[in-house]
């Protein structure tokens, strides 16, 4: 068998949805289907594989990926399972940055939900190519029909039916398979594993043969090849699924399916659909990435040298760090010297292991196509490239939402200072949008987090992983601070003690950068007025400095340019020009001003049709910008963009105005220039977040 035979033989795929819908009870089922496991764990009753992490099992619910490696019918199917809450949508976008394709799963009774468009605006990001599942049909309320239809309008996207249900609720008993039209059944004795194939039932044959058509039609309107087929009306199976993979692999159609995942109903066609429809690494004929300002591109194919991405990276207390790794092409093998593209610098890979949640098999080598984990790395982070030292490359890297919640925390034990520290080193250095940082005007340890949840979590595993009991603070906002105006400015530093002294001398401008651009640094110094070996340390002084602006608060998007200055044969160093810029900044942006940026979530409310009013007046006296105002049924779905400061107790106060049938989810949209009025409450500290 050839390894290119191999390589098309291979799927990798990521499953997302909103909370709740479902992901990883369909993971167990297909687990349970390939034989990967001998029983099918209960999510709800803590028994899921892949739901490893104890703060997982005891909440029911998904919190970080977790990668696991399935057989099915002569192909290997690589499965990462995502989570669903707003607060882990990180992880999200790292799994969507390494796989192929995506199933793509929706409740049939909630439909498109908050999150369903989040991960679905990732996914069209990253251009990944999807299936759909339209998942517990078994339950009260189930309406495969109305979820395609909310899938064509809120996601803008081509569903197009492959399957149909038979029946609904406590009457779903099987599927119309649209390609082979004829009918499959699931017998209730076996936990509803597929196993019986009949003729399509005579009350819905005519509804069946108008979903087919639909169907060809179209896969026709999207693929020329098929259209001469389908108007010569000369279509075979083989035909019109290659054409229904054509044209999913080009975005241009979503095939959907159905079924319950809790009773193993539907799930082995879906696993058929991955298979069919989804694409293989072969089905991607370059790798592109750069190196020294050229494009680089690859096949993959293990014949091609080694280009490989870091896309995870987990704190283990046995081996230190794991690192999970795509490779994209060449072979990544134990024990072989390897470039970190992005840090120059040169490793040797430790060991090298296939995943399966959190247990690990050792292999001496993964090739291109395949997703594993290694150890053994001294320096390397979540979105470096791993590559052959004689072949350099740097693909492309990830980028992450901006935390918006802080939450101070300090040892119980004083003792135990520095073991915190580096405990939130190690969790900051596996979750990308987990930030940390000392306060300077309390010295205390502040860690920043996508939300309340997210920050329980890491309490929790500093407690449990690490050992390092923790006080905690009611949790702040996290506020920004970014310059309000242009500046020019000068700054020298002199301090002559015994022996050596300190003297450093810039001249720079600073001026506001684009949204999310962090710290921009140019140099424009020229002939040597600034040695070149000072220029790094500069940077340095400017990034100590940024961590605290004149309200106290981080700033942020700063274009800093050094213009010129000088510097002493004796008394200048790395230090004193880092201490030089950071004064230097302090003292331009008091001069220059700031404005204070807050956090701004966008709010989706699902409340009874009679209790909307007063919900969109509550909305909007807490500084909300209403938006869409939606209907679904006997309820409306109010969407607004809300400070994050405003949302005091919203849970509570949602409960009541709705008569405790409302319920609603918030994600971070950007952040803005808060009133002016409210800037003297913000500075200090009089307007908080206490959830």
């Amino acid at each position: 068998m050839s390894r290119e035979f191999v390589l098309s033989r291979i799927r990798n795929i990521g499953i997302a949805a909103h909370i709740d819908a479902g992901k990883t009870t369909l993971s167990e089922a297909m687990l349970f289907l390939c034989g990967k496991t001998h029983r099918f764990g209960e999510v709800d009753e803590g028994q899921a594989t892949l739901d490893w992490m104890p703060q997982e099992r005891e909440r029911g619910i998904t919190i970080t990926d977790a990668a696991t490696t399935i057989p099915w019918k002569e192909h290997t199917i690589n499965l990462i399972d995502t989570p669903g809450h707003v607060d882990f949508t990180a992880e999200v976008e790292r799994a969507l940055r390494v796989v192929d394709g995506m199933i793509a799963l929706f409740c049939a009774v909630g439909g498109v939900e908050a999150q369903s468009e989040t991960v679905w605006r990732q996914a069209d990001r990253h251009g990944v190519p999807r299936i759909a599942f339209v998942n517990k049909m078994d339950r009260v309320g189930a309406d495969f029909f109305r979820v395609v239809e909310e899938m064509r309008r809120d996601l803008g996207t081509n569903p197009v039916p492959v399957v149909l249900p038979i029946g609904a609720e406590e009457a779903f008993t099987g599927l119309v398979d649209l390609l082979s039209m004829d009918a499959v059944f699931f017998r209730a004795d076996e936990e509803g594993v597929e196993t019986e194939r009949a003729p399509i039932p005579r009350d819905i044959q005519a509804g069946a043969e108008v979903a087919r058509e639909k169907l060809l039609e179209a896969v026709a309107e999207a693929d020329d090849r098929f259209l001469e087929l389908f108007l010569a009306g000369e279509v075979r199976l083989e035909e019109l699924r290659a054409a229904i993979r054509r044209t999913t692999l080009a975005g241009k159609i979503v095939p959907i399916l159905a079924g319950s995942a809790a009773k193993l109903k539907g799930v082995q066609r879906l696993l058929d659909a991955v298979v069919d429809f989804l694409p293989s690494p072969a089905d991607f004929p370059l790798i592109r990435g750069t190196w020294e300002g050229q494009t680089i591109a690859r096949a993959p194919s293990p014949e091609e040298p080694l280009s490989a991405l870091i896309f995870k990276v987990q704190a283990d207390r046995h081996v230190g760090k794991v690192y999970f790794v795509r490779v994209y092409s060449g072979v990544l093998r134990s024990g072989e010297p390897v470039l970190n593209g992005n840090r120059g610098n040169v490793e040797r890979v430790g060991r090298l292991f296939r995943v399966h949640a959190n247990e690990r098999q050792p292999v001496e080598e993964l090739w291109a196509g395949e997703v594993g984990a290694l150890v053994g790395l001294k320096e390397a982070c979540t979105g470096d490239t791993l590559c052959a030292p004689t072949a350099p490359v740097t693909l492309e890297t990830m980028g992450f939402p901006t935390p918006v919640l802080d939450l101070a925390l300090a040892p119980v034990r004083r003792t135990d200072a520095d073991r915190l520290s580096r405990a939130m080193a190690a969790l900051a250095a596996e979750d990308p949008t987990l930030h940390f940082r000392a306060d300077p005007q309390t010295n205390e340890l502040v860690a920043s987090g996508m939300g309340e949840l997210h920050l329980e979590i890491v309490v929790d595993r500093l407690r449990r992983e690490f050992g390092v009991d923790v006080l905690t603070g009611a949790p702040q906002v996290a506020y920004r601070e970014t310059v309000r105006q242009a500046l020019e400015f000068e700054h020298k530093l002199v301090k002559q003690t015994g022996g050596h002294g300190q003297y450093a001398h810039i001249i720079f401008q600073v001026e506001p950068a684009a949204p999310g651009a962090g710290l921009e640094f140019e140099s424009r110094v020229v002939s040597g007025r600034i040695p070149k070996e000072f220029i790094p340390a500069v940077r340095k002084g400017l990034a100590e400095a940024m961590n605290a602006g004149p309200h106290g608060f981080p700033v942020v998007d700063l274009r800093f340019i050094l213009v010129d200055g000088s510097y002493h044969v004796v008394d200048s160093s790395e230090q004193a020009f880092r201490a030089c810029a950071a004064q230097g900044l302090r003292e331009a942006l008091k001069k220059a001003g700031t404005f204070i940026l807050e956090p701004i979530m966008h709010v989706e409310a699902t409340v009874p049709v009679e209790c909307v009013g007063a919900v969109v007046g509550d909305l909007a006296s807490r500084r909300g910008k209403l938006g869409a105002l939606e209907s679904k049924g006997l309820f409306s779905v109010v969407t607004a963009w809300v400070p994050l400061a405003e949302l005091f107790g919203y849970a509570t106060v949602l409960r009541s105005l709705a008569s405790g049938r409302g319920s609603f989810t918030m994600r971070f949209e950007r952040y803005a220039r808060i009133p002016e009025s409210l800037v003297p409450k913000v500075s200090k500290g009089m307007l908080v977040y206490s959830g």
